[in-house]
Order: C-alpha cells, then structure tokens, then sequence
C-alpha cells in the first residue's frame, strides 16, 4: 500500500494529452465530492444524532446537486468531446468511456430532481428506522411511495423508451444484461429448491454449540470480530469497525470501513456479517492508489461487489479449514468448547424457516432475493400497490420458504435498501455465482488454498483478488472483466456445483 501521505494531485501521468488531462481534473473533483458524500452517509447511519436527519438531507442533497452540475455540464461534455477526439490508449480510453457513460445517462435529469431525490432519501433512512423500531409499515409507506416515484421520474428522464426498473438495475449493474440475470434466477431455482427440499427431509442436525452457549454481550462478540479482521489483515490505517442497523462497507481505497450488528444469541450471525463486509472493504482497498478518484480506480458492479463479500464469507469464513485454524480463538472468545467440525456444521445450517435475510443460510438466501426481486419490480411497474406489499410479502415468504413472519420488522421492513433505491437486490445473487466462479479459479491458480486458509495465511487470496479483479477498476465492462478474471464467460455451473457437493456432504444426501 502506499503511504499515508500519497501524492493524490498527481495520478494522471506527465505524458497524457492535455484533452484526456483536462477531462481528468474535472471528473476528479466529481469523483471527490462523491466519496465527501460517502462519508457524510456513512456518519449518518453510524454515529450522528437522530436529530440531525433534516440538516443533513440538506447537505447531501446541495453535494448531489453540485456533482451533478458538474457532470452535466458544457464544461466537462467540451472536455469530454477533445478527449474523445485526442489519441488514447485502453486505459484512458477507458476512463474515457465510463466517464462518457455517466453524462450521458444523467444529463437529461433536471438538477431539482437530482436534489429532491437526495433528500427525500436521507430522510426515508430515519422514517425506516423508526418504523422498523415501531413494526410501523404504514408510518414508512408513504415515504417509500414518494422515493418510488422520484426514481420512476428519474429513470424516465434518463431514458423514456426503457421500462424505469430497467433503467434502475442498470445504477448498480451497466454492464450485465436484465435478461442474463432472468436466466441465472432460473438456474438457480431449477437447482436450489430440489437441493433444500432434500436437505429438509434429512434427518442430519448441525446444531450450533455457539447457540447453546449464549447469551453475549457486545464486548464479546466485537472481540471476536476484530480477531477474525486481525486474521483477514484488515489494515487499522485505512478502515474501521463499528456497528449500525444493518451492515455495510463504505468508502475507498484509502478509507473503506464497515460496520456490524450484534445478536447475544447468535454470534456467528455478527461474525459472518463482519467478514461479508470485509469482503466488501478488500475490494476497494484492493482499488490502484494511484487511480483514486478516477473510473480506473472505483469499484464496476453491485455484482462484482458482492462477489468479493460472498468469498470471503462462503468459500473461506465458512469452510472446514478456516475453522481447523480459527476454532480455538473462537472458543476462547466465547467461553465455548466447540471443535472445529461443529464450528464448520454451525456456520452452514440450512433453516428455511428463517425470516430474515442477512441471517438467511447459503441456499436459501436466494430464495429471499428472488421474493425480493418480485415485488420489488411489480412496485416500480405499478402492479403492486405500496398498501400490498406486506400481504405479498408474506404470501411469497410462505410459498418459497414455508414460513409467514409475524412482523412487519421481521417481514417487509427488514431491509435498508427500499430506503434509497430499487432493483438493487440482484446484486446478492450475482455476487454468490460469481464468487463460486472466481473461487474455481483462484484454486487452478494457486494450488491448496484449503491449506493457506487451515495456515492462516490468508494474504495470498486477497493478493490474487486484486490482481485478477480489484486492479483494474472499470477498466472492462462485467462480461470481460470475468473472462479476464477467470478465463470464460460469467456461468452458475461453479456456484450450483459447489453447493451441491459442500451441502450433500454436510447432510448426507
């Protein structure tokens, strides 16, 4: 990594054209607005004062508004024309054509939308949270209703010959068609639902020894956290560990930091939330120093986000060998005696009768994304109302997984998300398929990575995720950075064929 103090005002070589310079200068002081904004979110879910909800909207929304004149603007659509124009080679090509992409996608949205949409989504976090507190739905329907249809407005001002939720998916992924996603939910369900029907009428118990053991308080489980961070070399100078109501990673390759929750039943539901995140903050921290504040150095995707916390949560936190090598930490933590098979058994239970989402199981986890990736669609199109949505809610957590919560905060109001956005769910399952396949191929790369994660070296996986995926930024579009990545096209075969033989093993099916 690069010293604290990097030279930031020089990322863009002495040998650049000045066009392709000038375009730089301009996206950058874009870019750097944003990640003030980043953190500004950050604080807001972490530690500001609920009273400071209203000053804080204003903030943002004056940051959004000024980022999006910036980026719509004469100024930089001149800028962009010369660079376009000038000789350039992949790489600032590149940066060219993601900037390109941004202004023409926002360019048509008028500035007082851009604000009212922020806004009112800073607000809709603190209306969230309390009727969630409450199990309140029709307290936060309104507002859900207001922020559905600023965003239908914006994404027909982006493009008004595209369905809005279309228009929407592509916010979190440009480059990975709606329609390929559709075919990758078919596979999995064609595959997922027989394997967890088998799997439910096993007789096989992994009861967890961590459970029986409880409860535990906070100062226990943030222990156990910041050990598992110690192991994964999350570096103290560019990240942090705190808690919020739902986790999350927020930040950049100089400042990534993550937040977790803690339940005193359960602390694998913490510790497993707390390396997801991680997986979340190697990504940009694994993101070129040197390209801070450039496409080149931000993240592509919500998938290929989500990749990297479902590795490092699934194929290493949640594999046999890391808990050969981690068990006893965890017991000493926890005051528990449990070995490392019965740690392993209590990190992959399959309970479909779990109603929330984060603390869904491998397999059915995707079956709370599908429900979720319904409704959410049939709310954007209009043919749910925002009044129906916890009786479907229920009616498809009953039909996918047999189980009806008895709450709205347990059902409809469990999740952050339809507080700031839509169609953004997707991401989860492309995430976990990707996961699987880069895992593929990490393994044909560096021989026993079972033995590297038994050992505790874990460096050598991150260092093979930021060469094969964090380096390049957006430097490719979805569909190439995974060849690049792992030598073929973007498959569910890895992920289906590993939880086929991991889960038949596990239940001995």
């Amino acid at each position: 990594m690069a010293p604290p103090n990097a030279d930031l005002d020089s990322t863009v070589s002495d040998d650049a054209p000045d066009a392709y310079r000038d375009l730089m200068d301009r996206y950058q002081r874009i870019s750097h607005l944003e990640s003030g904004s980043g953190v500004l979110y950050w604080d807001q879910q972490v530690t500001m004062p609920t009273g400071g909800t209203a000053a804080r909207g204003k903030q943002l929304a004056a940051l959004s508004a000024t980022t999006h004149e910036k980026l719509t603007g004469e100024g930089i659509a001149d800028a962009l024309a010369a660079a376009e124009a000038a000789d350039l080679d992949g790489e600032r090509a590149a940066n060219v054509r993601e900037i390109r992409r941004r202004h023409e996608r926002n360019r048509s949205v008028p500035e007082e939308l851009v604000e009212e949409l922020t806004e009112q989504q800073s607000a809709s976090q603190q209306v969230w949270k309390e009727a969630k507190a409450d199990d309140d739905f029709d307290r936060f329907a309104p507002t859900l209703e207001t922020l559905r249809d600023l965003h239908v407005e914006r994404a027909e001002a982006i493009d008004p010959d595209r369905p809005s939720y279309e228009v929407m998916y592509e916010d979190g992924e440009p480059y990975l068609p709606l329609e390929r996603l559709e075919e990758v939910f078919e596979e999995l369900k064609a595959g997922l639902v027989p394997l967890i029907e088998e799997i439910e009428a096993s007789d096989v118990d992994l009861a967890s020894p961590f459970v029986a053991a409880g409860p535990y308080d906070d100062a226990t489980q943030r222990g156990l956290s910041e050990s598992v961070l110690d192991l994964l070399n999350y570096p103290d100078d560019r990240g942090r560990l705190d808690v919020s109501a739902h986790p999350f990673t927020s930040g950049n390759q100089f400042d990534a930091r993550i937040t977790t929750r803690f339940k005193p039943e359960d602390p694998m539901d913490a510790f497993t939330a707390t390396v997801h995140e991680f997986g979340h903050a190697s990504y940009e921290l694994g993101l070129p120093d040197g390209r801070f504040g450039e496409p080149l150095g931000a993240s592509l995707s919500s998938g290929l986000h989500e990749s990297q916390s479902r590795f490092w949560e699934n194929h290493v936190a949640r594999t046999e060998p890391f808990w050969e090598g981690f068990v006893e930490e965890a017991n000493d933590h926890l005051g528990t005696d449990a070995t490392a098979r019965e740690a392993y058994q209590a990190v992959n239970q399959i309970y479909p009768d779990n109603l929330i989402r984060v603390e869904a199981d491998e397999l059915t986890y995707h079956l709370h994304i599908i429900l979720r990736c319904e409704i959410d669609r049939a709310f954007v199109e209009g043919d749910v109302s925002v009044e129906e949505i916890p009786h479907v809610w229920n009616e498809k957590m009953d039909d996918y997984l047999g189980v009806v919560p008895d709450t709205d905060a347990d059902g409809c109001l469990q999740d952050i998300h339809w507080s700031s956005r839509f169609a953004a769910f997707q991401g989860y399952t492309i995430g976990s398929v990707l996961a699987a396949q880069l895992d593929h191929a990490m393994r044909e790369d560096l021989g026993d990575v079972d033995a590297l994660i038994r050992e505790g070296d874990l460096r050598p996986l991150w260092e093979w995720m930021t060469e094969h995926v964090h380096r390049h930024g957006r430097r490719y579009p979805t569909d190439e950075l995974v060849e690049v990545a792992t030598g073929e096209p973007l498959t569910a075969e890895y992920f289906l064929d590993y939880v086929e033989e991991k889960f038949g093993k596990l239940y001995d099916l």
